[in-house]
């Protein structure tokens, strides 16, 4: 009777373990909101605050445009991040799989992204 017993409750809680509810998967925050094979700029730093998560040239940032204070380059191409919208102004560059905080005097600074291509004028070194 002894071992009927165990069979019985093993099988119950294998039973119990099947109908338990899944639990929501937690939400993304930070610099992990950003998507394989994309570069992301962010409005906060940290990658907090809204986001903007692209796989191409974008000659306008829209509502991202002179907030971004972050970013994540989670492509294998460089970006050319420029100081005014149509890839105007002067130009910094983020490497490829390259993420971090933009230096103080780059943000709120660009307007503007391309990915690979030839270097426009540099905006200059880090100026903190």
């Amino acid at each position: 009777m002894g071992r009927k017993f165990q069979a019985l409750l093993a099988a119950g809680a294998i039973t119990a373990l099947t109908f338990l509810p899944a639990l929501p998967a937690q939400a993304a925050t930070g610099y992990d909101r950003c998507p394989d094979n994309h570069y992301c700029m962010f409005s906060g730093l940290d990658g907090g605050g809204e986001i903007l998560a692209v796989q191409g040239d974008v000659s306008d940032l829209g509502a991202m445009n002179d907030r971004g204070k972050s970013d994540w380059n989670r492509t294998d191409s460089w970006i050319h991040l420029n100081s005014e919208v149509d890839y105007a102004g002067c130009e910094a560059v983020t490497g490829p799989r390259d993420k971090g905080n933009f230096f103080s005097t780059y943000r709120d600074f660009f307007g503007s992204l391309r990915f690979d291509g030839a270097n426009g004028p540099s905006c200059g070194g880090p100026r903190d």
